[in-house]
């Protein structure tokens, strides 16, 4: 007999996280709990406000379906199959149920990183802001050991945002550093090509959705001979078909392709883009979408039991002043796995 529920929770961040989309001050999340006897598996419906194809009026609603769905044992695969454009709680299923029927509910896949034997190499984040809070991110980042580093761009100006790039590449080679910038599509097709010839004067690694998604001309223009090499992230958004999934990836051809599970149909929609960007030598590596520890646990674990040296997007799980205690651990640039022990008296159980 399975009992499944949600709960609600607002994460809070310590310092406001600054977009091109604006500054983000808390992020609501629900976590899903579903019992078996003595036997609890959590997982994450990681909503993110704005940018999920899943951010919809009636998202409880749905939510609220899903859990009786469960609780009157429907088939999993049918419940998944109806929520192909919910991937957000597409998400939060697959991690649950992976969650219940693991031997702890926090050790989600047997691979070297849950093992402890390994960790995971991760780029070190510079949110938007004032030019001395950016500064000030990137000397904190540099200073503990990172040697990837991720800059959002476009909300500043742009200058200031070029004198950042330019004092890392005084202070370090790109094969000291290596830099990723993500611009959100902040970019227009007026000024990018413009943007992107500045930026590559400092030795880019890549650059993050440059143009709004859903120009596929004019970002198959900018992969074709790209004068920095093109990562496509909201373009994925909202693509559900697998065949839909292969025809952008054909059309654009970009150089590499960003995963964010919870935004994309969760892990097997997830695997779904791996298949066919390898089929294709594009790369790509996983990012975190502001999840709570319990996503960012399962996203850490899931990029472990994949063939991929890239540094990956993971957060920390840092950002937050109210997250759960977390069995994750940053050392220098690597997050490793420490305990399946953990405190979730913050949901009441």
């Amino acid at each position: 007999m399975l009992k499944a529920s949600i709960i609600p929770y607002s994460l809070n961040f310590l310092v406001p996280g600054g977009t091109s989309r604006g500054i983000l001050r808390s992020k609501d999340t629900f976590i899903l709990k579903i019992e078996s006897g003595s036997k609890i598996g959590y997982g994450e419906c990681a909503l993110f406000k704005g940018l999920s194809v899943d951010d919809r009026p009636n998202y409880e609603l749905k939510l609220e379906e899903v859990t009786n769905d469960i609780n009157n044992e429907k088939n999993l695969s049918q419940i998944l199959e109806g929520l192909k454009n919910w991937p957000s709680i597409q998400f939060g299923i697959e991690v649950a149920f992976r969650s219940l029927h693991s031997k702890n509910p926090f050790y989600l896949f047997d691979n070297k990183f849950s093992n402890r034997k390994s960790g995971i190499e991760i780029n070190g984040l510079v949110w938007m802001g004032e030019w001395e809070y950016m500064k000030e991110q990137l000397r904190e980042k540099l200073k503990s050991g990172f040697t990837c580093i991720k800059i959002k761009i476009g909300a500043i100006d742009f200058d200031r945002e070029l004198d950042l790039l330019r004092k890392i590449r005084q202070d370090y080679a790109a094969n000291e550093v290596e830099i990723r910038v993500d611009a959100n599509g902040a970019f227009t097709s007026n000024n990018v090509l413009q943007k992107l010839e500045q930026l590559s004067k400092y030795t880019i690694h890549s650059i993050e959705q440059p143009i709004k998604q859903g120009q596929l001309e004019e970002m198959a223009k900018l992969c074709e001979n790209p004068i920095i090499p093109i990562a496509l992230d909201e373009e994925l958004i909202g693509v559900i078909e697998y065949e839909k999934k292969r025809r952008i990836l054909e059309q654009i051809s970009p150089q590499y392709i960003i995963l964010k599970p919870a935004l994309i149909g969760g892990f097997s929609g997830s695997d779904e883009w791996i298949e066919l960007a390898e089929d294709k030598n594009i790369g790509w590596w996983l990012t975190s979408a502001l999840e709570s520890n319990i996503g960012l646990n399962a996203l850490a674990q899931y990029i472990a039991s994949k063939n991929t040296a890239m540094p990956q997007g993971l957060g920390t799980g840092q950002l937050f002043s109210n997250n759960f205690p977390s069995p994750l651990e940053l050392q220098s640039n690597h997050l490793w796995y420490r305990s399946n022990d953990w405190d979730l008296s913050l949901l009441g159980s």
